[in-house]
């Protein structure tokens, strides 16, 4: 089969990282996962083995796919092609078949660890539905999109045309407290799972990502902008408590992170947007944001 699926994350790195360099739009999800594994250890994210894969049309072609997962969570699926991805369910589903659950030896083949249960998976949209359609083929469970995603990349980063009142500041330990109370609600308005958010928390506060908008000396608003990897930085999260809404304090906070990105190097910077929200793809388009692509996020059920 064209898809080596692996625990090593060293060989992951070693086999697609140009791939994934070379498009780091597409997969800038992997390159950050793959980069906090690097520095943080593979139990990041939770007690699973991560599993990663990369796949080439012919044996001794190029890599031209990719995807990761970190359990607890759904396998994360790069660029590569719909016919990849079909092959893709095809040899997870045969992987969980033959029971290749337990932990595998450093570098062995091995399925997702809990794929047994497999929850959904996400990614570029046609790659994903296409996933998805296969995986429910094989498996006989349903496949249905949680929710639908637009990634952006800034062109000319402008000013909001309403500039908040207020000015940006990064966030310092003093705001440690408010930052993890703003993280667990952010994670819960947009129904994702943050796993450690004080560590999350601590670790993009002291590496300087985490910006805050002021307004009067006081936080309002919060917005994240990754490390550069590969000329790619991204946007997120970005959050506004309820009370502190149409001020335009998002649009500041998100154009002062994209600012930061663009002065730490980052040749390339990112963000995704949910589409059921047309304030938000409204308002960083505004400032300079333009679509890459459509992403969605994909539920399995009995």
């Amino acid at each position: 089969m064209p898809w080596t699926i692996s625990s090593s994350l060293d060989d992951f790195r070693a086999r697609a990282g140009g791939f994934l360099a070379a498009h780091p739009a597409e997969n800038t999800v992997l390159l950050t996962i793959t980069d906090r594994l690097a520095a943080s250890g593979p139990h990041y994210y939770g007690d699973g083995v991560p599993v990663f894969g990369w796949w080439r049309a012919e044996p001794d072609g190029p890599v031209a796919g990719a995807f990761v997962q970190t359990p607890p969570f759904s396998p994360r699926l790069g660029l590569m092609p719909e016919s990849a991805a079909v092959e893709l369910a095809a040899e997870l589903a045969a992987l969980l078949a033959a029971e290749l659950v337990a932990e595998p030896a450093a570098g062995s083949a091995a399925a997702p660890a809990g794929a047994a249960a497999l929850t959904g998976a996400g990614g570029g949209a046609a790659a994903t539905l296409a996933f998805g359609a296969a995986w429910a083929a094989v498996t006989g469970t349903t496949s249905t999109v949680r929710t639908n995603e637009r990634l952006y990349r800034l062109g000319e980063l402008a000013d909001p045309p309403r500039p908040p009142s207020g000015r940006s500041r990064l966030a310092g330990a003093d705001d440690r407290e408010l930052l993890i109370r703003w993280f667990a609600e952010f994670a819960e308005e947009v129904d994702i799972r943050i796993p450690n958010v004080a560590t999350v928390v601590d670790d993009r506060t002291a590496a300087g990502q985490l910006h805050l908008w002021e307004d009067g000396g006081r936080p309002v608003a919060v917005a994240g902008a990754s490390a550069v990897i590969a000329g790619m930085s991204r946007i997120g999260p970005v959050y506004t408590p309820g009370e502190a809404r149409g001020r335009g304090y998002a649009s500041g906070v998100t154009a002062a992170a994209s600012a930061a990105a663009l002065a730490r190097g980052a040749a390339e910077v990112l963000l995704y947007t949910d589409l059921a929200n047309p304030t938000s793809n409204s308002i960083y388009q505004q400032i300079g944001y333009r679509p890459v692509e459509d992403c969605v996020e994909l539920a399995f059920g009995d």
